[in-house]
């Protein structure tokens, strides 16, 4: 999968804005100002995503170019290593549990309005 593939994924779902946040080269992907999905442009080699506590363990436990989130809170993000040896299916169903998990957690108002 490369960076584009990956953008275009994350802006065609409902209510995600990027932002470059921290610096010129970590592009952030958010939904109603959180953030589920944070990558580097120059260097594309890992992605972060926010994941299930248990699902993260089981998916470390699975495969091995799913580490804990770098530079995150390792019970919550996974970082996949994008190496071309996990699938593109597989990454966009972590992107797509990230997102969920993002939208589960907004006021039931805001989620009303995303999903509306």
């Amino acid at each position: 999968m490369d960076i584009e593939k990956l953008r275009d994924y994350c802006l065609n779902k409902k209510a995600v804005s990027e932002e470059f946040p921290f610096d010129s080269e970590t592009l952030v992907f958010k939904l109603a100002g959180k953030i589920f999905l944070l990558t580097g442009i120059e260097n594309f080699s890992d992605v972060n995503v926010k994941c299930d506590p248990e699902k993260a363990i089981e998916l470390r436990e699975l495969y091995t170019d799913v580490i804990p989130g770098y530079h995150m809170n390792k019970k919550h993000w996974n970082t996949l290593k994008m190496n071309g040896v996990l699938t593109d299916k597989f990454i966009l169903e972590q992107v797509d549990h990230s997102y969920v998990l993002i939208l589960n957690s907004l006021p039931l108002k805001i989620k009303k309005e995303i999903i509306a």
